[in-house]
């Protein structure tokens, strides 16, 4: 019987692998690399201890005792994990479905033999007990479903969305699985801001009913912007759970933002002039027809076209389409066409690269581009963790003395 696919999709995590870089490595193709991962054929012994010893070669230094574990599901380049190791959490598991995603975020993240890193989450939702045990876990579960855009995409292609979405939307049932059967002291979920208006509130009253009736935790939930953060306009929801009442709230959370006039602008990410190739400056064509494209909207009373920006401003919200045109953040260029954001720059704008911490872009433009527009604010999951902390804290006291008490009467 062929080894658990997971397993040595874990393996190559921890070795820094992706199937690319893992056929040449390993004298293979990367198709048969694909069919090891995907548990279609046996992985030779050879291959899995040349993987095992990549692996120690790159494991981190010993780490102190973490204050608490966490898993990362719908992981994408690891944003949401950044801000929870932060405040001393150990990631244990991580689930990204991507392979593009997975490439950046193995080279992001080398993990000790204590992590476990997963492909698709449907068999762990199944078998929730293949998760090691974690106290908190965090989703940023696929938004597409909930989204405006998401939404009028599948509307105009007669494709059902939300719940009664197959692929995507019943996804956020995996994590109540999860969560059902680990119990975990808290957690943090993130989604669009449109989560909330979707299908008439429908959708969001399932998912807030699924978590404190059916599951039994205290939630709270709150819109926040990246704007204070980073500079750009980035609208997301947060619902945060916790089994015990620790009477946790959003309500103080604007403690947690510094002061307006310390609000960055574009300046502040923006790469020196000789820093940027011309390929991202816009060609003419597509100059031309951005401009067009907009005078059309303007004319009819719409509000679409491309948006440029100077260093003093702060950008509308970066996309996962950006790739394509560039259109909603354009920066002016003095005597010549505007130009796209670079993939560093966006690394910057979403927080990835910041304060000394370099972050390694290992893939094409257009992937960049992709993943960037698809993750999370890293500043704001940090503001987040910080401000969940002591509620955690005391969660994690709380089931510490309920362990100590179950023990001493099973003692008695």
């Amino acid at each position: 019987m062929a080894e658990a696919p997971f397993l040595f999709a874990s393996d190559l995590h921890k070795a820094g692998l992706d199937p690319d870089t893992a056929a040449g490595e390993l004298g293979v193709s990367p198709r048969q690399v694909k069919r090891y991962i995907a548990g279609d054929c046996d992985v030779p012994k050879l291959v899995r201890e040349r993987v095992r010893d990549l692996a120690v070669a790159r494991r981190r230094k010993p780490q102190a005792k973490a204050a608490f574990r966490f898993i990362d599901l719908f992981a994408g380049i690891g944003g949401m994990r950044l801000g929870f190791e932060a405040i001393g959490g150990q990631c244990v598991f991580t689930s990204e479905w991507d392979r593009f995603s997975q490439k950046t975020y193995l080279h992001n993240f080398p993990d000790g033999d204590d992590h476990v890193f997963a492909g698709d989450i449907r068999p762990f939702g199944e078998s929730p007990s293949l998760i090691p045990e974690f106290d908190v876990l965090l989703a940023g579960f696929p938004c597409q479903p909930f989204s405006l855009a998401g939404v009028s995409k599948k509307n105009s292609l007669g494709r059902a969305h939300g719940f009664a979405c197959e692929a995507q939307g019943n996804l956020f049932f995996e994590i109540a699985r999860i969560i059902d059967h680990h119990r975990p002291a808290a957690f943090l979920l993130e989604n669009v801001k449109n989560l909330q208006s979707h299908d008439g509130g429908r959708t969001f009253e399932v998912i807030r009913e699924t978590l404190t009736k059916d599951l039994g935790y205290n939630i709270d939930f709150r819109v926040i912007s990246s704007a204070p953060f980073v500079p750009q306009k980035r609208q997301r929801i947060f619902i945060v759970g916790f089994r015990e009442d620790v009477k946790f709230s959003f309500a103080d959370f604007a403690k947690m933002l510094p002061p307006e006039e310390e609000w960055p602008t574009l300046g502040s990410i923006l790469q020196s002039h000789n820093e940027i190739d011309a390929k991202y400056t816009l060609t003419p064509k597509l100059w031309d027809y951005l401009q067009a494209y907009r005078k059309k909207h303007e004319k009819a009373g719409n509000g679409f076209g491309f948006t440029s920006h100077t260093p003093d401003d702060v950008a509308r919200t970066l996309s996962a389409r950006y790739h394509k045109d560039g259109s909603e953040i354009l920066i002016e260029q003095k005597g010549t066409r505007p130009r796209r954001l670079t993939p560093t720059e966006c690394a910057r704008l979403m927080g990835f690269e910041r304060d000394g911490r370099d972050w390694i872009i290992p893939v094409s433009d257009t992937q960049a581009y992709r993943q960037f527009g698809n993750a999370v604010v890293v500043p704001v999951i940090e503001a987040i963790a910080r401000y969940m902390k002591p509620s955690l804290d005391r969660a994690l006291e709380l089931e510490k003395a309920s362990l100590h008490g179950r023990q001493l009467a099973e003692v008695a």
